[in-house]
């Protein structure tokens, strides 16, 4: 008798999406569990950059920053609608690292990744430069380099849309509760978190990505006595009216070696972080601290003219790495990239485990993951995630402007930054969700912000949205502007559609 899947995963985060994606494009049947929201953990709580870790030079990670170089550019122009250049201002702070130290880190950051269409360094002048001006005037000289922006809870959720597109099982709000071997294959109990069923299934191999989770699953799922294989460390940002009105974003370095980054966000705010402490408890529970808030003001204040003060921090969000715990004296040191293990014995079922991870680096990991999954079950088909555009974003890298155009010609009764966030969110997808409406109304309830009911019912339809929360802090950014009443009167909604 088969089993019901080849591969079964555990966590919806972007490391179990895009592992999922890729398995159920090469033709294996793919189930996946995540028993909150997908991105509710560590995907929805980074820094929001796909770039190569300009900081990861100097604890000489040469072949984790070359691999996430190369791939920016592959993963902009797979999602050109959630994913697009930023230029970055790196001032020169005269008590810290030397200029020409400066400048060489970004000339092999600039060559070894495989850079074509970015632009590349250049050296400013921060006395003439419009950046320097949001600076205090101690700041003279500086560099600016390209990295990427992009919207981490979507990716997310686009991978794991493409997956089921591509035939996999994407279950959310159900929690791996045991997975058991017998013989060469998993019986694995899964409990829905809303109604309390249970099902087991069958797959012939198991992939642990549970994220800050993975020790979790190990010992309680899998009842495995491997219980200690990543370090949790806690990254928190804070979001401020916006600093500065140019739309470069600036890293600052500190005296304690650390770096933070000031980058615009949602257009009327600056994102200001992240912090790096080891974190201890339950990673759903991470919050900001005081002393962080107060650590990311003051760090931000020794560069900026108008002091960042607590009192100006208008939302804060947290999350915790699962940095694999190389033995690093600090969190700072800990390595950032992924280390893939395999359990168990040869003529058992297979579990994979996944360990640490960058967001930029996800593609790549979820190819090295397929790589020994064919080694357990066979090969289906060939790699094929590197040329292959997420869902929305079959569109030229350099075509937001003319979809733009199109869009609002064809639904000109959108508001033109209604317009600008729907395309940022859904790409091509917004055909899908407009289709034929031809007037505001046709979209049923406004909420608020232009967010309506036909959105609102597309995401819940087509991206597994259960909530106000999964809306209006995942799927959209809209929460950060939002009152009480517009959660309780969507959250209602919701619950009254099943």
């Amino acid at each position: 008798m088969s089993a019901d899947f080849d591969v079964f995963i555990i966590g919806g985060g972007i490391n179990g999406c895009g592992i999922a994606r890729d398995a159920a494009g090469r033709g294996y049947s793919v189930g996946l569990c995540e028993m909150s929201d997908l991105a509710s953990g560590t995907s929805s709580g980074s820094t929001k950059l796909i770039h190569g870790g300009l900081r990861y030079l100097e604890h000489y990670e040469f072949r984790l920053v070359k691999k996430a170089l190369s791939e920016r550019e592959i993963l902009w122009a797979n999602a050109p609608h959630i994913i697009w250049p930023l230029r970055f201002v790196l001032p020169h702070h005269r008590g810290l690292r030397p200029a020409w130290l400066l400048r060489l880190g970004l000339y092999i950051y600039d060559y070894i990744g495989g850079r074509k269409k970015l632009p590349a360094t250049t050296t400013l002048d921060l006395t003439t430069n419009v950046v320097g001006k949001p600076l205090k005037p101690l700041f003279s000289k500086g560099f600016e380099y390209s990295d990427c922006w992009v919207n981490d809870s979507r990716l997310v959720v686009l991978n794991a849309q493409d997956a089921a597109l591509r035939g996999a099982k994407i279950e959310t709000r159900t929690k791996c509760v045991s997975a058991e071997r017998k013989g060469k294959v998993w019986h694995i109990t899964t409990e829905d978190m809303q109604t309390g069923d249970v099902i087991v299934r069958t797959a012939e191999l198991l992939i642990n990505a549970a994220g800050p989770w993975v020790d979790e699953v190990l010992v309680g799922a899998v009842k495995s006595s491997n219980s200690k294989n990543v370090r949790l460390v806690q990254g928190s940002h804070i979001i401020v009216p916006k600093i500065f009105d140019h739309d470069r974003c600036y890293i600052f370095q500190n005296s304690d070696d650390r770096i933070i980054f000031a980058i615009p966000y949602e257009h009327k705010y600056t994102l200001i972080g992240t912090t790096d402490q080891d974190y201890v408890g339950d990673a759903a529970d991470v919050a900001i601290t005081a002393e962080e808030i107060s650590y990311l003001c003051s760090a931000a204040s020794e560069y900026f003219e108008k002091p960042v003060r607590d009192e100006d921090v208008v939302w804060t969000y947290s999350g915790v790495r699962p940095l694999f715990d190389d033995g690093a004296s600090t969190a700072q040191e800990a390595t950032r990239d992924y280390v893939l293990r395999q359990d168990g014995a040869a003529d058992a079922a297979p579990l994979l485990n996944v360990f640490g991870g960058k967001i930029t680096t996800y593609r790549v990991l979820a190819e090295a993951v397929l790589e020994m999954i064919e080694a357990n079950l066979q090969a289906r088909g060939p790699a094929w995630t590197k040329q292959a555009s997420l869902p929305g974003g079959d569109f030229p890298i350099d075509g937001f402007v003319g979809l733009l155009i199109d869009v609002q010609k064809k639904y000109p009764f959108l508001e033109p930054e209604q317009a600008k966030r729907m395309i940022r969110a859904y790409g091509t997808q917004i055909y899908d969700l407009l289709a034929d409406a031809t007037t505001l109304s046709e979209l049923g309830i406004d909420f608020g912000q232009g967010l309506t009911e036909r959105e609102v019912s597309y995401l819940m339809e087509k991206e597994w949205a259960r909530t106000a929360d999964d809306i209006l802090w995942r799927r959209t950014k809209l929460g950060i502007e939002a009152d009480e009443a517009l959660f309780t009167a969507l959250n209602d909604w919701m619950s009254a559609c099943g």
